[in-house]
């Protein structure tokens, strides 16, 4: 039977220091090498995933910003966008706005990705994030709307307090148009809530990139909320030890901890290659 193996990035895959480890490229690679059908479904932009899995020798599409783009890394190609009409993505940001929030907003121009923000309103979470991207190209901090909402846009990240953030979750969560997904952050005690429009999810990308490359299964591993639904469409899913505990009680099983290569090593024992 032909399996589509597919993984979450952050707090699954990689390691605290937003990498995959030198023992889980070596062991992946070889079970890619020697058949395995291998990608990736990430919540990050195509740029700062592709720095995060270096090494890895990845074939096949992968599936980014919460599942609104399925691209191929190698021929760099997209083989599916989706985005927020225009009418959509104003009133998310009158949303965030009238609560303060200044969000991330996640685009592309043509082949260039981009990440706007108003200036000079960073929460400290907000500067934490730039900090680890320091030098990045994609980042682009503005000082009107007309800049910020440019672009295709794909998602809306916000970073901030849970009382902050709860308050618009609380509204976004129930509109019928969006998918928001509200969680403390993998590698902090901020808080995270990400918009993106209804379609786009890891569940939906996970079933189209099944189909394209002609698999019968599919085997996922996760850790967190914006997991949950790519669980639900999946023949077995498998949480990492440090996964949230509803989660692991949708898996199929636990494994090993994201800094223990629990994904590496469940492959080795299980991916039959």
């Amino acid at each position: 039977m032909r399996t589509l193996f597919v993984t979450d990035l952050d707090g699954t895959l990689l390691t605290k220091n937003e990498r995959v480890s030198a023992y889980s490229c070596e062991h992946i690679n070889r079970l890619i090498d020697a058949g395995m059908i291998f990608s990736f479904a990430t919540a990050r932009a195509v740029g700062s995933a592709v720095a995060a899995v270096q090494g890895l020798h990845v074939q096949t599409s992968a599936i980014f910003y919460n599942g609104g783009l399925i691209y191929d890394i190698n021929s760099r190609t997209a083989l599916r966008k989706l985005g927020f009409n225009e009418e959509d993505r104003v009133y998310v940001h009158n949303v965030l706005r009238g609560f303060g929030i200044n969000p991330f907003l996640f685009s592309s121009e043509g082949k260039s990705e981009r990440v706007r923000w108003m200036s000079g309103s960073e929460t400290p979470g907000m500067l934490r994030y730039l900090s680890r991207r320091s030098g990045d190209k994609r980042m682009q901090p503005v000082v009107s709307d007309g800049d910020l909402l440019s672009g295709f846009i794909y998602y809306f990240k916000c970073i901030g307090s849970r009382e902050q953030l709860e308050e618009a979750w609380n509204i976004l969560k129930f509109d019928e148009r969006f998918i928001c997904i509200f969680h403390q952050e993998t590698y902090q005690n901020d808080f995270w809530m990400e918009i993106s429009p209804r379609e786009a999810t890891k569940a939906n990308a996970v079933a189209y990139l099944k189909e394209q490359l002609g698999c019968e299964r599919v085997v996922c591993f996760g850790d967190s909320s914006n997991d949950s639904d790519m669980f639900d469409v999946c023949d077995e899913k498998y949480a990492v030890m440090n996964a949230d505990d509803w989660l692991k009680e949708k898996a199929t099983g636990v494994i090993g901890y994201c800094e223990e290569d629990g994904v590496a090593k469940w492959l080795e024992e299980n991916s039959g290659f």
